[in-house]
């Protein structure tokens, strides 16, 4: 997206309170769903089947290794915010400089998506559309760009199909 079409689609929101608090409902609440249910997930795996279990083990160390990816990733790119490089200001209060690629929140919560679609598909589907939702917002915010959340999807994707499937 361009500078015009960020301006536009903010303005939009802003114009429209509704739509705004689906946005806002979708940037800030649904991480902390898909986080809850994570810890949920690591929880039952841990009761179930004990803490030197593969399936705790993969549950806690994959999504793990995908944080801890992205961010050095993110650092050592150090790619501009769609703010920074536009005349624009995002949605929701931003001040990071830089570390834009990938987009962290999206990374996560795709790689959760594929921890919980190895063990309960139904959950899966549902954080999968948590996880579509979550990456609009990023990009709607003004925050990242449509290739920082695209490049985190795939990404998360791709680790999660070597390591859950």
């Amino acid at each position: 997206m361009n500078e015009t079409a960020y301006k536009k689609i903010s303005a939009w929101f802003l114009c429209h309170k509704i739509p705004l608090r689906i946005l806002m409902f979708c940037g800030e609440i649904l991480p902390l769903i898909v986080a809850a249910g994570y810890f949920i997930l690591l929880g039952v795996e841990f009761f179930s089947y004990g803490i030197f279990d593969k399936r705790f083990l993969k549950a806690l160390l994959i999504p793990a290794f995908v944080f801890l990816f992205v961010s050095a990733l993110r650092s050592l790119l150090n790619f501009k915010r769609p703010y920074e490089i536009y005349n624009i200001k995002p949605i929701v209060k931003k001040e990071t400089c830089g570390k834009s690629f990938p987009s962290r929140h999206t990374a996560s919560v795709f790689i959760i998506t594929m921890a919980f679609l190895s063990t309960n598909s139904w959950i899966g589907i549902i954080c999968l559309i948590f996880g579509v939702l979550i990456g609009l917002s990023r990009i709607f915010y003004g925050v990242h760009f449509i290739r920082d959340v695209v490049s985190a999807v795939i990404l998360s994707i791709t680790v999660g199909i070597i390591f859950f499937v």
